[in-house]
């Protein structure tokens, strides 16, 4: 299915979802129309003032307080960038990707405890972190028993050099770093989204609920994101091709006509991550347009310090009651932006007013 007719599909479903805001309230918007005609692919967010984070029994401490935060209106991507559009942007500037590259020990160190010895040269060769899965279910306290670091996984072979995306066009591109999606950026004339306006799009216009959707994670037995089936993180014959991405636009789409802002792929955002980054904003009565802390700490990584991480939001096809909800619009995470994954891509925004135009200038790889 052509993405355009997916979409017209989602946002048919979308209307009788979302037609009705409940027992919510709207977060108070900026304007109900855009100013201006719409860039390809992307949607007019209204911008407004709205409560950021949570504090249902559902959210995680990096989440909480729930504090109020004010964004102007922006426009964003309709959905995650796909392989066909990175593709395009690879063609056109010879890009090569952080997987496509050694490692570089620099970057690696300052993510591991003081004192790691440095590995011998062979092994910092090309690759990513891919998913693998277990045989059996698993304690849930090691996350090294489902995940493996793959020579050759890149985002062409998301799951190693013997895979492929030759039929996943339309599927999110994922194994891209923090710095892949800001070079990307910069060639298409836009930008990653700051924190806030991503969770402000994520809402569609509707305060506070444990999802966008509401507060049942499948009303009326009806899934609403791709996201992980079955006990995590166990994959069997019959379940192997059910786990990882599907092609965007699936689901139906939230109050604003954006998809898979739950599941499907976890996306990049501006902001360097800091899980006491909402006590932090809390103090404010209101922020305005937040770009996010000045430094990295993450309270569940004691023994590493100042370690860089950018945040990603939405979760993905991997998250699950049984481990990870974090198809929830408040919940959040830090990641190395060194550190492509198999469940990790992006979509970006650009500031009101108008058109875009596309950088054909190569990027070099001096701006990673």
């Amino acid at each position: 299915m052509r993405v355009g007719i997916a979409f017209a599909a989602a946002l048919m479903l979308g209307a009788l979802w979302y037609g009705s805001y409940g027992r919510y309230g709207r977060v108070t918007g900026d304007a109900d129309t855009a100013p201006g005609a719409a860039p390809p692919g992307m949607v007019w967010i209204p911008g407004g003032e709205f409560l950021m984070g949570g504090d249902s029994k559902m959210s995680q401490a990096n989440e909480r307080p729930a504090h109020r935060v004010r964004v102007h209106g922006f426009w964003m991507d309709r959905h995650h960038v796909t392989n066909a559009e990175f593709r395009r942007f690879v063609h056109a500037t010879g890009y090569r990707t952080t997987a496509e590259r050694p490692p570089d020990w620099d970057d690696l160190r300052v993510q591991l405890p003081p004192g790691t010895p440095r590995p011998q040269a062979a092994r910092l060769v090309p690759g990513a972190m891919v998913f693998v899965g277990t045989e059996e279910p698993v304690r849930l306290d090691d996350w090294s028993r489902w995940w493996r670091w793959v020579p050759g996984a890149d985002w062409r072979h998301p799951q190693g050099p013997h895979s492929g995306i030759a039929d996943k066009d339309e599927h999110p591109v994922v194994q891209v770093s923090y710095a892949d999606a800001q070079a990307y950026a910069a060639w298409v004339g836009k930008r990653l989204p700051t924190e806030a306006e991503w969770e402000f799009a994520a809402r569609g216009g509707i305060e506070q609920a444990d999802y966008a959707w509401g507060d049942a994670f499948k009303p009326g037995g009806k899934a609403m994101a791709n996201t992980f089936e079955g006990a995590f993180p166990v994959v069997t014959t019959k379940t192997l091709g059910t786990h990882g991405t599907t092609p965007v636009g699936r689901y139906p789409p939230n109050g604003y006509g954006l998809v898979d802002m739950a599941g499907n792929a976890w996306q990049w955002v501006a902001d360097r991550y800091r899980s006491d980054a909402f006590r932090q904003a809390a103090a404010a009565p209101l922020s305005i347009d937040p770009t996010g802390p000045a430094d990295s700490f993450d309270a569940d990584e004691p023994g590493v310090r100042d370690a860089p991480k950018r945040v990603t939001r939405g979760g993905s096809f991997l998250c699950s009651p049984d481990y990870c909800t974090s198809y929830r619009p408040s919940a959040r995470r830090g990641n190395d932006p060194a550190n492509p994954m198999s469940h990790i891509g992006f979509r970006l925004v650009a500031p009101a007013p108008g058109p875009l135009q596309t950088n054909k200038t190569p990027i070099s790889q001096e701006t990673r």
